[in-house]
């Protein structure tokens, strides 16, 4: 018969000491294990996201020069310069119109391909495949491409409208062929990216919804307006406000087209903000501040455009479906 001894009281409370604090600390690892795994974005938004943007506020409040450093607070006399400036609203002008031409031809555009490689066709994959090329393409060589497309004198497209009797036109320097030639870039560069995501949002959709409509006698037309759209609407959205976005933003493109050229042409005919943006704060002057306080404009114009081309886009949607 084996009988046990009782470990001396200071063992047991030393047991129960060590017990409780690995309790504690499995509570505490149940809990903090979320903000652990998620830590990592935060961190990294705070880093690349919000302190650019914290900063930005700041320096817009300063006379900061490259060369010169901070001159001193200046509150908001940098906002208030601006708007007297007549070189920001020709290039807000500028954004404006080519967001315009450029976004509402390519979403409609996209939605019909989308529709279209959503159906049985021979080589699916083949044209799929096609329609993201542009995409991928270097954005040098489509800026030589257009170039040639659109030169003044050669160009294919000069060529084809002298042909139908249409005449000349000074694509870099005349503000309007200059909107237009930039926007045909954009669009030929971004449908076919739009159009693929709108192609996987259409397959997503239950095959039995069209043939119940189809028996019911409902044609292609009317099943993509009642029954493709309205299912879609929150990728039709995405694709606004990132379309909203990548329009506002506008650098590349009409930079590339102008060969390089900060101004957007001779006569700044297709300078968009973010060039002026580029212009005031890394040549001439270098004025850090100035070009701070048009990049805050310009955000809180993005985020005003966005809302409301989201509520527009909500409300045709709902007429469609009414």
């Amino acid at each position: 018969m084996t009988t046990t001894t009782k470990p001396p009281p200071g063992e047991r409370r030393q047991r129960t000491h060590r017990r409780r604090i690995s309790l504690r600390l499995g509570r505490f690892e149940v809990k903090a294990a979320p903000y652990l795994f998620i830590s990592p974005f935060f961190i990294l938004f705070g880093i690349f996201g919000a302190f650019p943007i914290i900063f930005t506020v700041y320096v817009s409040m300063f006379d900061w020069t490259l060369l010169a450093g901070n001159q001193g607070f200046v509150g908001l006399d940098n906002f208030s310069r601006l708007l007297g400036d007549s070189l920001f609203w020709n290039a807000l002008r500028n954004t404006f119109a080519m967001f315009i031409i450029a976004t509402v031809p390519q979403l409609l555009l996209a939605l019909m391909i989308a529709n279209l490689l959503n159906r049985t066709l021979r080589a699916r994959t083949m044209f799929r495949m096609g329609i993201l090329a542009p995409y991928t393409t270097s954005l040098v060589a489509v800026g030589i491409v257009f170039g040639f497309i659109f030169a003044e004198r050669y160009g294919l497209a000069t060529y084809l409208l002298e042909m139908i009797g249409v005449g000349q036109f000074n694509w870099r320097n005349e503000q309007l062929p200059a909107w237009a030639a930039i926007s045909i870039m954009v669009d030929w560069r971004w449908t076919g990216y739009n159009a693929l995501i709108y192609l996987a949002a259409m397959q997503a959709i239950p095959r039995q919804l069209y043939e119940a409509a189809a028996i019911d006698g409902a044609r292609r037309w009317r099943q993509f307006w009642t029954i493709t759209v309205p299912l879609i609407k929150p990728t039709i959205l995405f694709t606004v406000i990132l379309s909203t976005i990548g329009g506002m933003q506008l650098f590349t493109e009409p930079l590339v087209f102008n060969y390089g050229r900060i101004q957007g042409g001779i006569g700044r005919e297709s300078q968009t903000v973010a060039m002026y943006v580029y212009e005031r704060t890394f040549g001439g002057t270098f004025h850090v501040g100035y070009g701070a306080a048009i990049s805050l404009v310009l955000f809180l114009i993005i985020i005003l455009v966005a809302l409301v081309n989201f509520t527009l886009v909500r409300r045709s949607i709902r007429t469609a479906e009414g």
